[in-house]
């Protein structure tokens, strides 16, 4: 990517994107779809593209569950809880704030709370094994059982949320906190190269305007791109990643 002051070759915005078939494994609660979670400093964007479901999410105002289906347009901010639910063939171009700040941890599972102790726990919990490690089956056993828990820690903390106790979503934001902070020094990195360096473009680029100065047009450039990774067992399903930053 070109990082100076007056070009970003990134998506606007220094966003991510990805395609997203969302898993239509049933949970305990009969519910079919995702791992619920919540990002720490990324807004995500929801552009449903095919079939039906919701998304349900959890905040300190409460539970909510928005329906999605073809045409719907639907986004949140850091620290809401969400999990998706596929009532029969949903698919999502999913937009992620802040271009790699996800692929580098900015999203905490609701697992269980003895899951959340410290990061080595976390990880043994949250980490999938990799296609070298284990068969798409075993991945697949391994992804089911991860949002499971993910499901059993999401349930208790809307059941206590709706029962007027805010304490064990408290405490949920606060372990995510502890989890995600020793990583926030090398976020910073990737925001400044991404996000931040996507503004900056747009201020030199007016800056250029108000001088009447037009040469900067010359260097546009285009980019075109297919997904590197397909079929990848996400959080919420399978995606298709495009290597956009």
């Amino acid at each position: 990517m070109n990082r100076s002051r007056e070009t970003y070759e990134g998506l606007p915005g220094g966003i991510g994107v990805s395609r997203l078939r969302v898993y239509d494994w049933p949970a305990a609660d009969g519910q079919r779809g995702g791992t619920p979670h919540l990002h720490l400093t990324c807004s995500e964007g929801y552009a449903v593209t095919g079939g039906r479901g919701a998304v349900q999410t959890l905040t300190t105002s409460g539970f909510r569950q928005t329906p999605l289906a073809p045409g719907a347009l639907v986004w949140f901010t850091p620290g809401t809880i969400h999990r998706l639910v596929n009532e029969g063939g949903l698919e999502i171009t999913v937009l992620m704030q802040n271009c790699g700040l996800p692929e580098a941890g900015d999203a905490v599972l609701t697992l269980p709370p003895a899951l959340l102790t410290d990061p080595e726990t976390y990880r043994a919990a949250a980490t999938l094994p990799t296609e070298a490690e284990a068969t798409e089956a075993e991945r697949e056993a391994a992804a089911r059982h991860r949002r499971d828990l993910a499901v059993e820690g999401f349930t208790a903390l809307r059941e206590a949320t709706e029962a007027g106790d805010p304490e064990p979503l408290g405490a949920f934001h606060r372990a995510a906190v502890a989890l995600a902070r020793p990583l926030a020094a090398a976020w910073r990195g990737r925001w400044r190269d991404g996000a931040a360096a996507a503004a900056q473009a747009t201020g030199t680029q007016l800056d250029h305007l108000e001088r009447g100065a037009a040469d900067y047009l010359s260097r546009a450039s285009v980019r075109a791109e297919r997904p590197v990774t397909q079929g990848r067992f996400g959080m919420c399903g399978r995606l298709d990643v495009y290597d956009v930053a």
